[in-house]
């Protein structure tokens, strides 16, 4: 039995969900184009979204785009499409990071489909979380979902734990004197909210609003980033977190863009699987923005994988807010 056509209502849809997946500093640096007599949907990259200062090579780039990829792949699965993907198809064309090709029925055994539920409950959750421990069986899942798009994540003990928090921390005292840092960073901040009813600008679709900050972490607990680099936020609480979170490492086992995209994909697939779960996540990545320190994150004997491309810290506690979406029509190109 064939797919049914590619309708544009359809199409919007899953463009839309493709967009919920997480990125850096949630500059969505992704583009969609339709090749209508293909079948075909691609992935591209939107160069006017990426983050010289913090992601020179553009890894976490291509990780946001794998997860939107992934995304994409649920959303096509969810809609009776068997997603046949393809990742950097043309040599040639360095903006196209994967095809997905959508003229057959979604295969009987889908495991993809049972995800989309997740994609609008997904939100990073920068609160601290409880100390109730994750089921083992619960962590082994999330290892597994890794291991079905070709990645690895272990979970450390505390002792490796620690080191990453030292890791991070040294990371975020080298952004705060780095001033293309701060200034890439502010640039993607949204201190303010603003209405088209007040200054006739409209509410951004794009960065982290105040509301996603988060309350700031107290004295040295915690992996968050401070959005807010210093500024103070009316109503912002000072908190403790957790000394000791669990966090996952995800691994590939070397570190080339189709590995970038790999690990996007197996990101994305254990957020999801993790928020249907009942887990509450958030993604710790200044310790991987600086060459030197990103090779310590590594467990001893590399146990995790050759290179460390994020890492996830999850738990049991407040769900996080969401966080804008460009609009379709900025994204999605028909051809």
């Amino acid at each position: 039995m064939p797919a049914r056509p590619l309708d544009p209502a359809t199409v919007t849809a899953v463009v839309q969900d493709a967009a919920a997946a997480p990125s850096l500093h949630n500059a969505q640096p992704w583009k969609f184009r339709l090749l209508r007599e293909r079948s075909v949907l691609q992935v591209r990259v939107d160069p006017t979204r990426a983050l010289p200062a913090e992601d020179p090579a553009n890894r976490a780039l291509h990780l946001g785009c794998g997860a939107a990829l992934f995304n994409l792949r649920v959303a096509a699965a969810h809609q009776g499409w068997e997603p046949v993907t393809a990742l950097l198809p043309d040599g040639s064309d360095p903006a196209l990071l994967a095809e997905v090709r959508l003229d057959q029925p979604v295969r009987a055994d889908d495991d993809l489909a049972p995800l989309h539920p997740a994609i609008s409950l997904r939100h990073t959750s920068r609160h601290p979380f409880t100390h109730e421990a994750v089921p083992v069986e619960v962590l082994d899942g999330l290892s597994a979902a890794a291991l079905l798009e070709g990645c690895r994540l272990v979970f450390p003990d505390d002792w490796h734990v620690q080191t990453v928090l030292d890791l991070v921390h040294e990371a975020e005292e080298r952004a705060v004197l780095d001033p293309e840092a701060r200034a890439e960073l502010a640039s993607w901040t949204r201190t303010e909210v603003r209405t088209e009813a007040g200054d006739g600008a409209p509410q951004p679709g794009d960065g982290i609003p105040v509301s996603a900050f988060g309350p700031r972490p107290r004295g040295t607990t915690g992996p968050m980033r401070d959005f807010a680099q210093g500024r103070p936020i009316p109503g912002r609480e000072s908190v403790e977190f957790e000394h000791y979170p669990r966090l996952g490492l995800l691994g590939t086992a070397e570190d080339r863009p189709v590995d970038w995209l790999r690990a996007g994909q197996a990101l994305e697939r254990v957020l999801l699987q993790a928020t249907l779960d009942g887990l509450s996540t958030s993604l710790t990545s200044q310790a991987l923005e600086w060459p030197e320190l990103r090779w310590a994150v590594r467990e001893p004997g590399a146990a995790s994988g050759g290179q460390i491309q994020m890492v996830i810290r999850l738990g049991y506690g407040p769900h996080g807010t969401a966080t804008p979406r460009r609009s379709v029509d900025d994204m999605l190109e028909i051809r």
